[in-house]
């Protein structure tokens, strides 16, 4: 099972991109989407609350068979630690195999991730290319190197700031999030539309 966390901030394209690349590269059978509730690595809390996030990402992902939402991150509330997720999934689900879905960009930065040794006990990552970002696995610890497997990502150049920046500017975000999300946005006025 691949995991792709996020705050969704709103969800867009590139996540569902990413998501679709690593179940299709690694033969992933689902990608469960897990929005975080205040990941530690963020300066700022999420601008929409919870439960219109998860809302979004079921709009999202709703005609994708393999994707599911899995909000446990949010119901367990405080700082969204990789650690504890990861344990909870090995906890509740011990028949599956876990994999996290990451940028190259923090691939390189694993190494200073709180109690990364304890997450591989649990789940191993998939490390997706991107444009303008060198994954360089051999300069990772070699007890890290073989928990990290390497994908193909398209270059997106999509981000969820840069989504609330055109909307807080009067900007269109049509094609960059789903149709869903984008009129779930519109009726709602999220991020200053």
């Amino acid at each position: 099972m691949g995991i792709m966390g996020g705050t969704f901030d709103p969800v867009h394209l590139g996540h569902l991109i990413a998501a679709e690349q690593a179940r299709l590269e690694v033969g992933l059978d689902e990608v469960w989407f897990l929005p975080s509730n205040l990941p530690p690595h963020k300066q700022h809390s999420p601008l929409v609350q919870a439960e219109q996030r998860c809302h979004m990402v079921e709009l999202a992902i709703e005609n994708h068979p393999a994707f599911k939402l899995e909000p446990m991150e949010l119901e367990r509330e405080g700082k969204s630690y990789t650690v504890d997720t990861a344990k909870e999934l090995f906890q509740r689900f011990p028949e599956h195999q876990f994999h996290f879905i990451i940028g190259a960009d923090m691939v390189n930065d694993l190494p200073h991730w709180f109690k990364v040794e304890e997450i591989v006990k649990y789940m191993s990552f998939i490390g997706l290319e991107r444009a303008g970002h060198t994954m360089n696995l051999q300069a990772l610890p070699d007890w890290l190197q073989p928990y990290i497997r390497t994908a193909p990502m398209p270059f997106i150049e999509i981000s969820s700031t840069d989504i609330r920046e055109r909307l807080q500017s009067g900007k269109s975000i049509r094609y960059l999030v789903p149709d869903a999300v984008y009129d779930y946005i519109e009726e709602n006025g999220w991020y200053g539309t």
